[in-house]
Order: C-alpha cells, then sequence, then structure tokens
C-alpha cells in the first residue's frame, strides 16, 4: 500500500501521525486608555469656541441676506398688483387712503382696509387687503421679513412698508388728493414706488419726499416717512418700472425741525426729491 500524506492547511502531514491545528497569534493585551487631560481638555474648547466665533457671524449675515431676498421679492409683487390695479382704473396707480365716517367707521389705505364697528362692546375691527390688492390678495407680503417694530396705523396685521405719498398715491386730506397715473411718470426706473418704511415709532405706511412738493405742501412729519436702512445697511426699494434693488445712499437733508427727530439706521433714498418725483 502506497505511503499517503494529509495536507492540512501548513504543511504535509505523514500518515498516521495526528493533524495539528492552525497557530493561532497570542492574544495582545492593551491597558486601559488614557484620559484626556484638563489641558487637551481646555485647549479643544476653545478651537471650537473660536471656530464659532468665526462662523456666526458669517451665518448671521447669510440669514439676513436671506430675509433681504424674500424683501425683495415682497416689493416686486406689490409693484406687479399696481401695474395691475393700473391698467383696470383708467392708468391711476391706487390711492394711498381716504376715510370714511359714517354709517361705520373706515379708513381705505394702499395696504389694508380697516372697518371699525362703534355699535358693538367692544367696538370691533375688520381688516381686509387694501385698495392694492382690491380685496383680495395675500397679506403676509406686507411684512417684512426684518421688520420687528409695530405698526401705526389702526389694527394692521402685517407691516414693514411704505408707498411714495408724496408724488404717486396722493390721499385725501393731501394737497393733490387723486394718485398719478403711470403715463406721468418719466423715470420710472428711478422712481421709487413702494420701500421699506422705518422710524422711531415703528413702521410708516406713507412714504415721504424730504421737501416739500404740490403733493403735500403744508405737510409736517416727514421724519416718519423716512426708510429703514435694515438690511446690512441697505433699504430695500421698488421702483415704478417694477424692479426692485438694495439701495445704500442714506440721507439726512430736510428741514431742521424735521432732522433733529430722524431715528439711527433711518433716512430718505436722496438729498432731493429726485428718487421720489415724477421727474
Amino acid at each position: 500500500m502506497s505511503q499517503q500524506t494529509i495536507h492540512d492547511g501548513i504543511g504535509v502531514v505523514p500518515p498516521g501521525r495526528p493533524r495539528s491545528s492552525p497557530r493561532r497569534p497570542a492574544p495582545v493585551f492593551v491597558g486601559p486608555r488614557a484620559a484626556f487631560t484638563l489641558v487637551e481638555l481646555l485647549v479643544v474648547i476653545s478651537v471650537i469656541a473660536l471656530l464659532l466665533a468665526m462662523l456666526l457671524p458669517s451665518l448671521k449675515r447669510a440669514r439676513e441676506q436671506a430675509r433681504g431676498v424674500v424683501c425683495l421679492s415682497n416689493l416686486r409683487q406689490m409693484t406687479v398688483a399696481a401695474h395691475s390695479y393700473a391698467h383696470s382704473h383708467r392708468d391711476r396707480y391706487p390711492i394711498a387712503y381716504y376715510m370714511q365716517l359714517t354709517p361705520v367707521f373706515v379708513s381705505y389705505a394702499w395696504d389694508f382696509t380697516t372697518s371699525k364697528d362703534w355699535s358693538t362692546d367692544p367696538p370691533t375691527n375688520k381688516v381686509v387687503p387694501g385698495l392694492l390688492w382690491e380685496g383680495e390678495g395675500m397679506e403676509k407680503v406686507h411684512q417684512c421679513p426684518s421688520f420687528h417694530g409695530g405698526h401705526n396705523w389702526l389694527a394692521d396685521p402685517y407691516t414693514g412698508y411704505n408707498y411714495n405719498t408724496s408724488y404717486i398715491g396722493h390721499g385725501s386730506a393731501e394737497a393733490i388728493k387723486q394718485p398719478a397715473k403711470m403715463a406721468e411718470v418719466r423715470n420710472p426706473g428711478r422712481t421709487a414706488l413702494f420701500g421699506d418704511g422705518q422710524y422711531s415709532a415703528g413702521a410708516n405706511k406713507f412714504m415721504r419726499a424730504p421737501w416739500a412738493n404740490p403733493g403735500d405742501a403744508q405737510f409736517w412729519g416727514r421724519f416718519a416717512g423716512t426708510q429703514g436702512y435694515r438690511h446690512l445697511n441697505r433699504t430695500n426699494v421698488a421702483f415704478c418700472d417694477g424692479h426692485a434693488e438694495p439701495w445704500g445712499q442714506r440721507c439726512t437733508e430736510t428741514y431742521p425741525h424735521e432732522k433733529v427727530r430722524i431715528a439711527p439706521g433711518t433716512g430718505f433714498l436722496s438729498p432731493d426729491n429726485s428718487l421720489y418725483d415724477l421727474e
């Protein structure tokens, strides 16, 4: 009988010899992992704090830039609505405001119409989209995402924007009551229509030019019709041609008794009336 060999995966095993099991490496015992020292922990915490200090301003700026984009979108929607209104009303923009006193008090304004019923106890307010929207629209468009102050007009649910009242919207208590026509605006790309309204007491929704003009010759309170430069030191403006853009020039030139009341971070779009008038 011939001699046979057996392969066990390691070498050749002669017949009759017990097969050996594969050799395994001897276990290696590792001692307990050393903990971080106090100095190492303080270094890690300092590095994390430094990174946060570097990143937070960038994140804050990015958030404000995003709010500014939303604000510009809101303003563009208003200009589309204003053009649509004018096309349906013999080329005239909506009037900025007028009042109806009886039988129920109704305040008609370009953004919201508010009725107040004094026959109930307590008196009740009803607020609907204003003249710009002809009673139907998206009220939240009137809230600037970067404005957190209050309104100063009856019971407006959203606020933050104003409308060129000196030259475009006019109103029932203005020197010129009837609103302007689109065709009267000679330079629509540089005539402000809507913007970020703001003054010391909140958001005034009636934009005012810095100097007297035929539309509001006897008006006092121009400091309340200023713009809020709340988007990284810029203010958003929508112009009569339909485009909206951030505006960096902040002017405080006006009559001395008005100038002293202009709030920090607010101002007019131009040192004269050139960005407000129809020229």
